[in-house]
């Protein structure tokens, strides 16, 4: 068996708030819904050690990124067979997206970059980072990968405690001592100038080696408007920043985000009209072919149709299965028939993402709309936006289609159940 996780120490807090932000009024909820022990479920919300799929699982159920919380070692050395072997980020099998990591992997060697990565759940951003941010570390530059999710409730209730949880969070990444005291004036200066005086004057003059920060999550500051609006502007401003200055040439920013921008932004303030957009797509079959392979798996073109015909390119979907393939967790035939069905491969997840959209009247009735139309479908605006950031769905111009059959079924199924 596999190596296992466990959260760090000082993530557990986090993790158990991410349990009541789901709707789980009980550990047993979410312990049924994924069909593991309820004695699994305590050892993750507690900090001890769980096994590798059930720690990605149940951190995906959350909402939660597992690298930014799992307890990962820094230095280890990755294992001749790179699954589920060892608890290190390197350990694990990535699958480059041609000419996506070149592109991005060129842009953050030079000064002034901005990019702007966005996708759905579940596809591959966070592993995108994750690579990228590793090449990164190996040509010397310091990086940072900040996860909003990690936030407290209390860090968002203004500007200025956003902003000291932002500094101390990107200081605490770095190992450097907290001076947030030394440069931070709200007597007479503002928030934001604050801020930018303690990147410039502190953690960028601290070190002359380009310093990569990563953003993660940045949808969640969306829910506060005007939060979010000084935040963004303060981004742009720093990039702008980055094309005149020498000392914010070494500042390279990564954007993370699952859906539309939809809080007004002023056009020469926004982070998201700037830089270079990468929007990530299903695998195609040639990757989930290589991916199969690099689990020295026994493959056929016959059999990477056959589960993207219930799948699609869905990255998450496509390795959970080869992983469970793998590990003899089941038969490919088996995987197939029951992948839609409550004791399928996808149970958990599935489970989940039914929760979501059963709590809020007009996501359920646009599930209902799509799924259970013959031909593609006209949603509200907002509806879209929201259906397509959690995956759900696929927009073909302005019209929505199931994202892969594996949906379509269950939740065909799940709607029958309220007639």
């Amino acid at each position: 068996m596999g190596r296992s996780l466990q959260v760090r120490a000082d993530a557990v807090c986090k993790v158990k708030a991410g349990l009541r932000r789901n709707g789980y009024a009980r550990q047993k909820d979410l312990a049924e819904e994924l069909g593991i022990a309820l004695s699994t479920l305590s050892n993750y919300l507690n900090g001890r050690p769980v096994d590798y799929v059930n720690f990605t699982e149940i951190s995906n159920c959350l909402g939660l990124d597992w690298q930014a919380i799992a307890d990962l070692p820094t230095t280890s050395e990755p294992e001749s067979l790179p699954i589920e072997t060892s608890c290190s980020i390197e350990s694990f099998i990535y699958i480059e997206r041609p000419p996506i990591d070149r592109i991005c992997y060129e842009a953050l060697l030079h000064p002034s970059c901005l990019l702007r990565i966005k996708a759905p759940r579940l596809m591959g951003k966070t592993s995108l980072v994750a690579h990228l941010l590793r090449q990164a570390a190996h040509q010397g530059y310091r990086t940072v990968h900040l996860n909003f999710h990690l936030a407290n409730q209390a860090d968002f209730r203004s500007l200025s405690a956003f902003l000291q949880w932002f500094c101390a969070s990107v200081t605490q990444q770095l190992q450097l001592p907290n001076r947030l005291a030394q440069y931070w004036d709200e007597e007479f200066s503002t928030n934001k100038i604050s801020c930018t005086e303690y990147f410039e004057k502190y953690l960028l003059s601290n070190n002359p080696q380009p310093l990569i920060l990563s953003l993660d999550e940045v949808d969640r500051l969306f829910v506060y408007p005007e939060l979010a609006a000084d935040f963004l502007s303060l981004l742009r401003a720093w990039y702008e920043k980055t094309k005149t200055l020498k000392i914010w040439q070494q500042l390279r920013l990564i954007i993370v985000y699952a859906t539309e921008v939809y809080i007004p932004l002023n056009l020469h303030e926004s982070p998201f009209n700037v830089g270079q957009l990468i929007e990530l797509h299903e695998f195609t079959a040639e990757q989930i072919t290589s991916l199969a392979q690099q689990y020295t798996l026994e493959w056929t073109e016959s059999q990477t149709q056959q589960l993207m015909a219930i799948v699609g390119g869905h990255p998450e979907w496509i390795s959970k299965a080869l992983r469970s393939l793998k590990s003899k967790e089941m038969p490919f035939e088996q995987l197939l028939q029951t992948a839609a069905l409550e004791s399928g491969l996808y149970r958990g997840e599935l489970r989940h993402l039914w929760r979501m959209v059963h709590q809020r009247t007009e996501l359920l009735e646009g599930m209902r709309t799509v799924m259970q139309a013959s031909q593609p479908v006209r949603l509200s605006t907002d509806l879209s936006y929201q259906l397509h950031s959690l995956g759900l769905i696929q927009l073909q111009g302005n019209f929505a289609v199931p994202r892969c059959a594996l949906y379509q079924r269950y939740f065909c199924d799940r709607l029958s159940e309220l007639l």
